[in-house]
């Protein structure tokens, strides 16, 4: 696996324009299984994640073409619907693609999902809610077989907890089933918005009453062109770096209103951050204070996914920062790479306080996983020398061609 190579110091500061969601792109290439025809998907991310994506569909049978981020999908052929253990376990969200073959053929064989270690991220709730919609469940030796003897057909679903993924894999099954289907408590991300969207554009029946979520099956759906909405966690990393080199930069293609509660933080931390429909420029003249209260919560409250890369930021704020973890119990693997930096923070269960130092100091580190790897680009970024990044394969699933980026913006990064 590569490493990347940063000497921090240098004062980041240009434009960059930000990628398409990786929590989009993901339920987007399983929704292509749900109609023949070629799906044109835009603005697709240049992330393994999205190569995995694209091996599912082909080991599903689906023909797929990729040029300068444009993606498209022939389902015309789909003739298989057991994924192989290897893709399922490259990524946790292959499990969305669970949803959609039910949908396209009414049975599915997976094994557990694998992705990011972050602890236990049980899909007892995709499989609850896919069973009061008629899918039978059978375990066998670690692979789930799924089959619907009476086929997919509508329900009223509760969620205890506002699941993204279970809110994706409903949906995908919902559109076509028979009847209609009611979700109370469903995920409000922007990418289930952006799901939506292509749902709805394909001939799904989707609308809301009284705040939830009602689908209406259809016989058929349609094959579209779809452009990804931008990625607000990807947007909110690059803010992060820029502010923590003392830097100015103007981010081009990002929605603020998507990540609003990180705009906030990074605006109490004193950072002067401005924006309009579609860009974000971040300014940090001085040392940056500390935020006492950065509570991780659903959408729209401040995203799990961004509490890495700021907690980096936070490391040399002037005071203390409190970082509180509600979705992942194990979001704080992260932590002990940055104290090898010189960072002071303590844990305490699923509290982190974080109290800033002058200055962060290079060394080898290791990312454990996805954000906690962008948390440790950031930190690079600010500390003195040359800091080495291991196991960069972690950063690659959601950050395309990081080093290149950052370069753009005045960074010394390199990868071997």
């Amino acid at each position: 696996m590569s490493k990347l190579y940063i000497k921090g110091g240098r004062r980041l500061d240009g434009t960059l324009r930000v990628q398409g969601a990786k929590n989009s792109i993901l339920p987007i290439l399983a929704a292509s299984v749900l109609t023949a025809g070629n799906t044109v998907i835009e603005n697709c991310p240049d992330i393994s994640d999205t190569a995995t994506a694209v091996e599912i569909l082909k080991c599903l049978g689906c023909g797929v073409s990729r040029q300068s981020g444009v993606i498209t999908v022939s389902s015309d052929n789909v003739d298989n619907f057991e994924i192989e253990e290897a893709l399922m376990r490259k990524m946790r969200s292959s499990i969305v693609f669970l949803g959609a073959m039910l949908s396209r053929a009414g049975e599915a064989k997976i094994s557990m999902p694998g992705g990011c270690e972050l602890g236990p991220r049980p899909i007892d709730l995709h499989i609850d809610a896919l069973s009061r919609m008629g899918a039978v469940f059978e375990d066998k030796r670690g692979y789930l077989e799924c089959k619907c003897p009476d086929g997919l057909r509508g329900a009223e679903i509760h969620l205890r907890f506002p699941s993204v993924g279970a809110t994706e894999n409903i949906m995908l099954a919902a559109v076509t089933a028979k009847g209609t289907t009611v979700i109370t408590n469903a995920a409000r991300e922007p990418e289930i918005d952006d799901l939506s969207s292509l749902l709805r554009d394909m001939g799904a029946k989707i609308g809301t009453d009284g705040g939830n979520m009602v689908i209406e099956g259809v016989k058929r759906l349609y094959p579209v062109v779809h452009t990804v909405i931008p990625d607000r966690i990807v947007a909110s990393t690059y803010l992060a770096a820029i502010a923590a080199t003392g830097g100015k930069g103007k981010l081009i293609g990002a929605n603020p209103l998507h990540f609003s509660s990180v705009i906030a933080a990074l605006s109490d931390a004193g950072a002067d951050v401005r924006w309009t429909k579609d860009t974000v420029t971040v300014k940090t003249d001085g040392r940056l204070k500390g935020v006492r209260n950065i509570r991780t919560m659903p959408y729209p409250g401040f995203p799990t996914d961004a509490q890495a890369p700021l907690m980096a930021l936070m490391t040399t704020a002037k005071g203390d920062s409190v970082f509180v973890e509600t979705i992942f119990e194990n979001r704080f693997k992260h932590v002990n790479e940055l104290i090898r930096m010189g960072a002071r923070i303590t844990v305490n269960d699923r509290v982190a306080v974080v109290e800033g130092v002058d200055k962060l100091q290079c060394s080898s580190v290791e990312c454990t996983d996805l954000r906690g790897g962008a948390a440790l680009a950031v930190a690079a970024l600010s500390a003195d020398g040359l800091t080495v990044i291991d196991n960069v394969g972690h950063i690659d699933r959601g950050y395309e061609k990081i080093e290149e980026n950052l370069s753009a913006l005045g960074a010394d990064v390199k990868r071997y």
